[in-house]
């Protein structure tokens, strides 16, 4: 989604090959008619790390880019396949799957020291600028602090519904990393002292479990899993408080979408998640145990003048610190060979 939000304002500035390492472009549907770019498969198959680097090397030959641009630890081997360089190399890092949760391995902080100690490394997090510097030991003037930026003026049209039940809400892929399994845990002890309802948006491989363990909570009556949506701005007006319940992030787009929505947030102290919201709602920020989740989540459900006044500094952080401007002029200039933009 970042690449589309970036490909779609420079327009004509660059033109683009794109090769999504698990074969899904459904996201070229949210790219420009303008834009060029150009879709390619390649084959990588598991447990063939050799022949994997040699044939990203062949094809990046035969690409000749001038840039080449990395995503996350799936993308590695491409940055090794451009030893010796072939084009100059940014790699920008979101974060870690559930794997790495709670420690980094050693053999891919070992890789990353390695094949990044020549590249320009792009992070959307403080936490990962610490984790690049300190764990992976990268020379901080090439590690780069880009955060996540949005269109706050498409959030801010939002209207919040009045209703009798306050809603909490989520917006997740449905995975095990985001723990929806947590939220659920904690929304059965909200649920059972304050007139709530829950609405889980999104998809993922985890959905039927959590249907399933819904069930077994009792709270089938007060939760809904309204799946992917097209438009998060409609779901962030179906909501009075938004939740993140996730064991790993860095800088989830979730929590700035929902504080430019004017939200107020109880989420798990994970990442960048502190410092993003505002100071008013930092409170509101908790250990990753379930009871103490909904304990924030119980205290803004009871208090809707806490609500209001927590939403209002949410957007306006937001709009301050967090506009989608200065995101792409950072990572065009970053394309350019800017200099190091610090956190």
């Amino acid at each position: 989604m970042r690449f589309v939000t970036l490909a779609n304002a420079l327009g004509d500035r660059y033109r683009h090959t794109v090769l999504a390492l698990d074969g899904d472009y459904a996201c070229a549907q949210r790219v420009a008619a303008d834009v060029c770019v150009r879709y390619e498969t390649i084959s990588a198959p598991k447990q063939a790390t050799l022949g994997n680097v040699r044939r990203f090397r062949r094809r990046l030959r035969d690409l000749a880019p001038d840039v080449l641009t990395t995503h996350n630890w799936g993308a590695i081997y491409w940055a090794v396949a451009n030893i010796p360089p072939l084009a100059r190399h940014i790699h920008i890092e979101d974060g870690f799957g559930p794997e790495e949760r709670s420690a980094q391995i050693r053999r891919r902080v070992l890789t990353r020291r390695w094949v990044l100690s020549r590249s320009t490394v792009v992070l959307p997090s403080r936490n990962l600028w610490r984790i690049a510097t300190e764990i992976w030991r990268l020379d901080p003037g090439r590690v780069r602090y880009v955060p996540n930026g949005i269109d706050i003026d498409w959030f801010t049209r939002v209207e919040h519904m009045a209703r009798d039940v306050v809603v909490v809400g989520t917006v997740a892929g449905l995975r095990a990393e985001k723990n929806i399994a947590r939220l659920l845990h904690a929304f059965r002890l909200v649920c059972a002292s304050v007139p709530t309802r829950l609405h889980i948006v999104g998809d993922g491989p985890e959905r039927r479990a959590l249907q399933e363990l819904a069930q077994r909570l009792g709270l089938e009556a007060h939760v809904e899993f309204m799946g992917q949506v097209n438009d998060p701005v409609t779901a962030y007006r179906s909501f009075d408080i938004f939740a993140l319940s996730s064991d790993t992030e860095q800088m989830p787009l979730s929590v700035l979408e929902a504080m430019a929505s004017g939200l107020p947030i109880a989420a798990t102290d994970v990442g960048d998640v502190p410092a993003m919201v505002a100071d008013e709602n930092r409170a509101f920020v908790t250990p990753l145990a379930p009871a103490l989740l909904a304990g924030a989540i119980t205290t803004l459900a009871r208090d809707p003048a806490l609500r209001a006044r927590l939403g209002t500094a949410n957007r306006a952080k937001a709009r301050a610190d967090f506009g989608l401007g200065a995101m792409i002029a950072t990572y065009a200039a970053l394309f350019d060979s800017a200099a190091p933009v610090r956190p």
